[in-house]
């Protein structure tokens, strides 16, 4: 059995505050240095971060106590809210809401990701304050963990669960080159009009047939319509304590930006308030603030919030075409510009399902679903896998840090 100690965070390596430039000097953003805030890892997927939204200056630097990190330090928001966990793949600062890990000669950086993650609730209980809790440097400095006194044994901790990451992370790097593929196609196809003609040839480059439309240029047998022509609004209301079960629960949180299929969601738990059932193969778009673009097909069957809204295709065979309208930026952009209310604006579905479409003949619609079909499938098999490696990796973590299991 390999001997495990007891120490203090700051036994592990230098924990370092961040903050932020003044927003009234321009002059200390836009600058080649990545500055980090919490934000930046609410959506964040991965475990190496490169760069946030914006960057700083050398000026910006030095006009406040923000610390440049090196490569591999270990990021931890320490508010607003607390636990969020990465790495860093280059030098890097951040804001306030971090007290981040510099790790020393004796600490394996991957372990001591994986460490963080692991007492990410002990951490945020020792957090205090009123408006929200946060965690400060001393907290942080003091608070004790156990670890192998062997740095071998805690980088072959962070190999064994780092391995779980890396193939986790390529699914999902093949899921969104999948999802580029088909949003390709439908421009191609659905925009440019260069689907493959009789012949096998780009349609419109070949000299198919064109004629004039409300909505300009359109494909001989083509038809003009609007978004509601192809698809409705389910609205199966729900109580989620009458249904005796734990189901799968989304809610806006869940959701990912700019992505085509959903890949992570909850647990319905003690969910009380009144949700909206949807099926697989049912496409979920985020109606609050509608410009974070929130859309996505569910792969699975379940329950979500009101503020989603769930849409089906009046025809199985409009799947493809549907979901590739409704995860558009255009499509975005639109349901954007009518949304109601200044702070937290809504689109709404009576303006959504006006939409003008394009509407192809019957048989490139079968044609184009039977690719895009293909392409979802494989994005489905990796989320599998992926909440398949999730679990392992769950059920490991507590084992290999806690020495209850050796590597």
């Amino acid at each position: 059995m390999k001997k495990w100690i007891k120490v203090k965070l700051s036994d592990l390596g230098n924990v370092v505050g961040g903050a932020t430039p003044s927003t009234l000097n321009e002059e200390y953003y836009g600058g080649n240095i990545a500055w980090i805030t919490p934000k930046d890892l609410s959506n964040f997927e991965g475990r190496f971060i490169s760069h946030g939204e914006r960057n700083i200056t050398k000026l910006g630097l030095k006009s406040c106590s923000t610390t440049l990190l090196p490569k591999n330090t270990v990021l931890f928001t320490s508010r607003a809210p607390i636990g969020y966990v990465a790495i860093s793949s280059n030098e890097l600062a951040t804001n306030q809401g971090f007290k981040s890990i510099v790790p020393n000669d004796n600490t394996d950086y991957l372990f001591l990701y994986y460490l963080l993650k692991y007492n990410k609730d002990k951490i945020e209980g020792m957090g205090s304050g009123t408006t929200f809790k946060e965690v400060s440097g001393a907290t942080m400095k003091n608070i004790e963990v156990r670890v192998p006194q062997d740095k071998e044994e805690q980088i072959r901790i962070g190999k064994i669960l780092s391995s779980l990451d890396d193939k986790i992370e390529q699914n999902t790097r093949m899921n969104k080159v999948l999802e580029e593929i088909a949003r390709a196609l439908f421009r191609r196809w659905f925009v440019a009009f260069e689907f493959p003609d009789n012949e096998g040839q780009p349609y419109k480059s070949a000299g198919g047939k064109m004629v004039e439309s409300e909505m300009g240029s359109v494909p001989e047998g083509w038809r003009v319509g609007n978004i509601g022509d192809i698809c409705y609004r389910k609205r199966n209301l729900v109580e989620p304590i009458s249904l005796g079960e734990q189901l799968p629960y989304v809610g806006l949180e869940h959701m990912p930006q700019h992505h085509m299929v959903l890949d992570r969601w909850g647990s319905s738990g003690d969910i009380m308030s009144t949700k909206i059932s949807f099926t697989e193969n049912d496409i979920l778009f985020g109606t609050l603030r509608p410009y974070f673009h929130k859309v996505g097909l569910s792969p699975i069957n379940g329950i979500c919030s009101t503020d989603i809204l769930v849409c089906s295709p009046i025809d199985p065979e409009y799947l493809s075409l549907v979901l590739c309208y409704l995860s558009s930026d255009e499509f975005v952009a639109y349901s954007n510009s009518a949304s109601e209310g200044t702070r937290m604006p809504r689109a709404k579905w009576d303006h959504m399902k006006k939409y003008s479409v394009v509407i192809p003949s019957e048989e490139i619609i079968i044609q184009f679903n039977v690719i895009i079909n293909s392409i979802l499938s494989q994005i489905k098999e990796n989320i599998n896998m992926n909440c398949c490696l999730k679990e392992i990796q769950n059920n490991l973590l507590p084992k290999l840090m806690s020495g209850e299991i050796e590597v």
